[in-house]
């Protein structure tokens, strides 16, 4: 069966979750079931069960079947980023409205990571992150730690959301990003500020991302951390089979 009748599979469940067909909580028809009404093969039909359970509509239990979870699907960015031009057109996409232009003592992980002392005071720019509907809940928070040094870029900031951080640093201070570092890590929210932004409680899991920006010489001049909602992130990575 072609990728598109798949589609088209995914596109009546959809539908049939969508319209109250299949409400929430009812289970949808067994792999075989479903298999016998397309005429599609069983791989197909989990394919498309997969794909749903991606959106956040239905949830797989062993011996219990593919129950509807929700009537709506869930918003899940999954961006395709494989170089720091992708990283950087990718933030750029994301409206940024500031919350706060503080001096603070970095987190310790952050600290090591920009390499200075654990009560060293960094520059502190917190924001959250918007998709392209403006009345869409904010899609993420994140904090940018950067040297003091770079207070004008804590000035300027407020006037160009459509600029990130780095660019900002590259342009006014000709400080460019050579690499960066990521770090993917399922967390527990502790800041009351993440969770007030993000309608979340504390001790609510989240994915949580550290990214280094690294400059020609070796040295990192920027980190930032972004907070998701766990369900609402996912980051796919492509492996192919070396020759020989």
């Amino acid at each position: 069966m072609s990728k598109r009748d798949a589609a088209q599979i995914s596109r009546q469940l959809l539908d049939g979750i969508t319209t109250g067909r299949y409400p929430v909580g009812a289970l949808l028809p067994t792999e075989f079931e479903l298999c016998e009404q397309f005429q599609a093969t069983r791989y197909t039909i989990r394919a498309v069960l997969q794909e749903l359970q991606d959106m956040g509509l239905v949830s797989r239990r062993k011996n219990v079947g593919t129950r509807v979870e929700a009537a709506r699907p869930k918003t899940v960015f999954k961006p395709a980023l494989a170089s720091v031009e992708d990283l950087i057109q990718f933030g750029e996409a994301h409206r940024r409205v500031l919350q706060s232009v503080e001096t603070v003592t970095a987190p310790p992980e952050v600290a090591a990571a920009l390499g200075g002392a654990p009560d060293a005071q960094w520059l502190r720019i917190s924001s959250v992150r918007l998709n392209d509907e403006a009345s869409a809940a904010p899609m993420a928070w994140l904090d940018i730690y950067i040297d003091p040094a770079y207070d004008d870029i804590g000035r300027i900031v407020r006037d160009t959301p459509d600029m990130l951080v780095s660019s900002l640093i590259e342009s006014r201070h000709g400080r460019r990003v050579a690499e960066i570092e990521q770090d993917v890590r399922a967390s527990s929210l502790m800041d009351p500020r993440v969770g007030r932004a993000l309608g979340l409680e504390l001790g609510t899991s989240v994915l949580k991302i550290v990214r280094r920006y690294i400059d020609e010489a070796g040295e990192t001049f920027e980190v930032s951390v972004t907070t998701h909602r766990a369900e609402t992130f996912s980051v796919t990575t492509r492996m192919k089979r070396s020759a020989g």
